[in-house]
């Protein structure tokens, strides 16, 4: 069995991110960029189905700048067996509108024909949440959001879920979309010999008119404002202060 792990390029989660002057965007120069941290999880958890004999082959894809690439390089370091490229944007400033990159995934994955696609169940510089539901949406396949436990068996993935109630399994028939949350699993680290082997993997660059695909934006960022710092504590000297604070400046009570 194929599967297809999207990744994205962001902000390294380390990185204390600076809004513009003039509110336009997120200032990206000189930034330390990375793995998005919950498609780095979707790696590892498909690097473990082929290591546990369920999977064949793992291609990752990405879609945006030729930046990008170090960033498949990377899940090809960690154990990925090939890697796709859409060059979708020459500006790193704009970011592909999850539409676009569902629908650009959509033409992959007729290509590809993979049994499953993992991917993470958001980005962490836009907080979008919906590429992996569109996608699932597009394909007509069944969907499993916020995994934090896989497993497969008879040909259905059986995913674990957090809910506010507890813990919610359910299983869907593959070929399927499963989008994890953080507490999957622990990624590797990339071994030297891994990082070595990863130059010589194959690495193929398409376009969005390859796939016949328009990525025009359909969005506007109207501003991007830095959110408001947080108050310093205070301490009480009593319960009895404690509770009248809660309930007379605080409202809580």
């Amino acid at each position: 069995m194929k599967v297809l792990v999207p990744v994205k390029r962001v902000i390294d989660y380390n990185v204390k991110v600076r809004v513009k002057a003039d509110g336009s965007g997120v200032d990206l120069a000189n930034v330390k960029m990375s793995m998005n941290p919950f498609d780095e999880i979707a790696v590892e958890e498909a690097i473990r189905l082929k290591e546990a004999g369920h999977a064949t082959e793992i291609v990752a894809v990405s879609i945006g700048v030729k930046q990008a690439a170090e960033t498949l390089r990377t899940a090809l370091a960690m154990g990925a067996d090939r890697a796709i490229l859409i060059l979708a944007s020459d500006d790193v400033h704009t970011d592909i509108e999850p539409l676009a990159v569902a629908k650009l995934l959509h033409a992959v994955i007729d290509a590809e024909a993979p049994g499953l696609v993992i991917c993470g169940k958001q980005a962490i510089d836009n907080d979008m949440n919906a590429t992996g539901q569109m996608l699932a949406a597009l394909l007509g396949w069944p969907q499993a959001t916020f995994a934090s436990k896989l497993e497969l068996a008879d040909g259905k993935a059986v995913v674990t879920r957090e809910v506010d109630g507890g813990l919610q399994t359910i299983r869907v028939p593959m070929p399927a979309i499963v989008t994890v949350d953080l507490r999957l699993n622990e990624p590797r680290y990339a071994s030297l010999p891994n990082i070595m082997k990863a130059k010589k993997k194959p690495l193929e660059e398409k376009t969005p008119a390859d796939y016949g695909v328009d990525v025009s934006p359909r969005l506007s960022v109207v501003r991007t404002v830095e959110p408001e710092g947080r108050k310093a504590g205070i301490k009480v000297g009593s319960v009895d202060e404690l509770i009248a604070k809660l309930k007379d400046e605080a409202g809580v009570l």
